[in-house]
């Protein structure tokens, strides 16, 4: 059975539709990335499976538990399983780097403050930040900013991480710091489900590589067949276009 199953997922907005019928598992352990053209529903997936979003149609679950999007106490109980990091920060800018972390843990699961602060200073050790706690975000870099934001995700002690374009509003010399973060996550067997135009992370971290086009999954393997015997003509063409340019 799979960790993560998505079973003819589909959404819109303002009655028009984004998401057609998508189906698509994750295993324990797996890092799936989501590649296509903009507009092909990435993004939107990753906000409908974190309750952001709501379905029109299809199912999910969580370790065979379906989820109901319509109960604020299912969509609560979900995001106790699954984190979501997004390409702007939206840290607190009032707030420190590690009070950003422990807010949500102590608020939402009832961690004991001092429980919180210990284990936001760990997750801020584990991103490379140790000495940035006290700092706030108007004094961090973009790519210290994302990292926060990472930890911050973390701190919920998720089974399941959600990475949408989390590099795209970083400058070019901070993608990498980010990018190393994520590949010692990958390290650690948490599930991932990422959205990212960097191709060659991309090859690099995924278990699997899903490609998306008009609101649906168009193929799906592992990243030496996506990336270089793709079977589907769309695929194709968006592999070739990357790789032309």
């Amino acid at each position: 059975m799979p960790f993560l199953d998505i079973v003819d997922l589909s959404a819109g907005y303002g009655g028009a539709p984004i998401l057609n019928g998508v189906n698509l598992s994750v295993g324990k352990g797996e890092v799936i990335s989501l590649i296509g053209p903009s507009g092909s529903g990435k993004s939107t997936l990753l906000r409908v499976l974190i309750g952001l979003t709501a379905p029109s149609s299809g199912q999910v679950s969580i370790d065979g538990t379906p989820v109901d999007y319509a109960s604020k106490a299912s969509v609560r109980a979900l995001r106790r399983r699954m984190s979501i990091v997004f390409q702007q920060f939206n840290l607190f800018q009032n707030m420190t780097a590690l009070a950003n972390i422990c807010l949500a843990p102590v608020k939402t699961l009832g961690v004991a403050p001092a429980a919180a602060e210990a284990r936001g200073r760990e997750l801020l050790a584990s991103v490379g930040l140790a000495d940035k706690a006290d700092s706030y975000p108007d004094q961090l870099s973009g790519g210290q900013q994302q990292r926060v934001a990472i930890a911050r995700a973390l701190a919920m002690q998720p089974e399941i991480l959600l990475l949408d374009e989390i590099t795209s509003a970083l400058d070019p010399e901070r993608v990498g710091e980010v990018l190393d973060t994520v590949r010692a996550l990958a390290a650690t067997g948490i599930s991932m489900l990422l959205v990212s135009h960097e191709m060659s992370f991309v090859r690099e971290i995924s278990t699997r590589v899903v490609m998306m086009d008009a609101g649906r999954v168009v193929e799906s393997g592992p990243p030496a067949q996506i990336f270089t015997a793709p079977q589907e003509a769309r695929t194709k063409a968006f592999i070739g276009a990357i790789i032309r340019h």
